[in-house]
């Protein structure tokens, strides 16, 4: 691969050294109307965008989130912190799941937890589950550089001019199986959770 392409990977590298998430703490502890929500979420996760013209969440989106169950109403129209760190897990999944797998996920959370004064709180949840994820930022990282080593060494006897795009492509093509994989993982643990939540505990299905 052409040099240019191992300066954008070490960028892409130390890119991923640097994700940080939104600390509860961060977020006004007051309840929030929603233009002060998308205001909020468009200045904290502004760093995520692909372009510059997306959109982080619009009122239509929240709306939406409402309306098919992800995200628990509002309060006489104000948010909650907590409805700011459900909105923040809405925004990542929404980029590889459905709103229905995101629903199976996030209901029973929302349902136990949102809005309680148990020691498993939606901000505890958060938190938790950030703090994870942050820890495998080095393991991450060295597992991209060993797909960027795997496609180099692809296309060896291809035309010297056209191997850096063949190698450029299987690099591609390494990274993308690996979210393909994981993705269908994803959807059978959502599949089996939303069968098993289905069934009562003796084992018959509930009635809708």
């Amino acid at each position: 691969m052409t040099i240019d392409t191992k300066d954008l990977l070490n960028s892409i590298l130390s890119s991923i050294s640097r994700i940080e998430y939104v600390k509860p703490n961060d977020i006004p502890n007051i309840e929030l109307y929603m233009d002060q929500v998308t205001t909020f979420m468009e200045k904290e996760l502004s760093s995520t965008k692909r372009y510059e013209e997306d959109k982080i969440l619009t009122k239509t989106m929240i709306n939406n989130y409402a309306k098919n169950n992800l995200l628990p109403p509002p309060v006489k129209k104000k948010y909650s912190k907590e409805h700011v760190l459900v909105m923040i897990f809405i925004y990542y999944f929404k980029n590889f799941l459905s709103i229905k797998d995101i629903e199976t996920m996030l209901d029973p959370i929302t349902k136990k937890y949102f809005d309680n004064e148990k020691d498993f709180s939606i901000t505890s949840i958060y938190e938790e589950v950030c703090e994870l994820e942050k820890s495998r930022i080095p393991e991450f990282q060295k597992e991209i550089i060993r797909s960027y080593n795997s496609a180099h060494k692809c296309f060896e006897d291809a035309p010297e001019e056209e191997r850096d795009e063949l190698q450029l492509f299987a690099f591609i093509c390494n990274l993308s199986f690996d979210i393909y994989v994981k993705k269908q993982i994803v959807e059978k643990l959502l599949d089996s959770q939303l069968a098993s939540s289905d069934t009562d505990n003796n084992g018959t299905k509930k009635k809708k």
